[in-house]
């Protein structure tokens, strides 16, 4: 497929590659477009690029006690593990009489070795105890929209989650409001009138507070240019929709 001609599309796939939300054949699919082409490659990675920073969202977590005892158990593994090896490579080696300091660059490339090993160790386990702690934080469901202009330009990207009962969002686009506007959220409920989610500040990301009751009830989301500060929840918006889309629920 010739994305050219179809960018929009292109976004869509690429924000979806990078959210998770892309799944089986169809994910296989666009890994091996983005292999072949270059455009497709560039766009899941600015995705990626772009979704990275919500990762500042997160509180930092402490990590257990429990976590350097493990550390320190699989170093004594690896260095256990490396030493047997050293004895089986001696014992199979025919004998012969080492060049002058060959032992000792040996001796120096086993240490080198060794090291790199226990090094590797240490870090596979912090990265997959952290992995698992956010795993363990992550919410059960989480609701995900991608809000775009008028051309279908991912503007802003909202995310839902129900454990905190926040809304994040983060501006994706480069669209600013000048200083005597601001941008309001709007809830588009179906057969509904549009419910006001809160005004949003200048920040590229913030959060607003949510149930999940309501969301679950929110099939769209807009984004409304109004005068600063806001309009009454109740009358809808007032000004020009900049930026909506559809909010999709996602079961991690």
């Amino acid at each position: 497929m010739k994305f050219s001609a179809h960018p929009e599309l292109l976004e869509l796939l690429a924000a979806s590659y990078a959210l998770g939300t892309l799944r089986a054949a169809a994910r296989r699919r666009f890994e091996t477009l983005a292999r072949e082409q270059a455009p497709v490659r560039a766009a899941a990675l600015a995705w990626q690029s772009r979704l990275a920073s919500m990762a500042e969202l997160q509180q930092p977590v402490a990590p257990d006690p429990v976590v350097w005892t493990r550390i320190r158990n699989l170093i004594a593994a690896e260095q256990q593990q490396q030493a047997i090896g050293r004895q089986r490579i001696a014992a199979a080696a025919p004998a012969s009489v080492p060049a002058r300091g060959g032992w000792l660059r040996n001796l120096a490339l086993w240490r080198g070795a060794a090291a790199a090993g226990v090094a590797a160790a240490v870090i596979a386990t912090v990265v997959g105890l952290r992995f698992g702690e956010q795993l363990r934080n992550a919410p059960a469901e989480q609701y995900v929209a991608v809000l775009s202009d008028d051309s279908a330009s991912a503007s802003m990207l909202v995310t839902f989650d129900p454990k905190k009962q926040r809304l994040l969002l983060q501006r994706l686009g480069s669209y600013r409001e000048d200083e005597d506007k601001s941008l309001q959220l709007w809830a588009l409920p179906t057969g509904g009138a549009p419910r006001s989610l809160g005004v949003l500040g200048r920040d590229r990301t913030l959060s607003l507070p949510a149930h999940e009751a309501d969301m679950r009830a929110v099939p769209a989301l807009a984004v409304s240019l109004e005068p600063r500060g806001g309009v009454p929840g109740e009358g809808g918006p007032t000004g020009p929709v900049l930026f909506k889309g559809a909010l999709i629920e996602k079961t991690l």
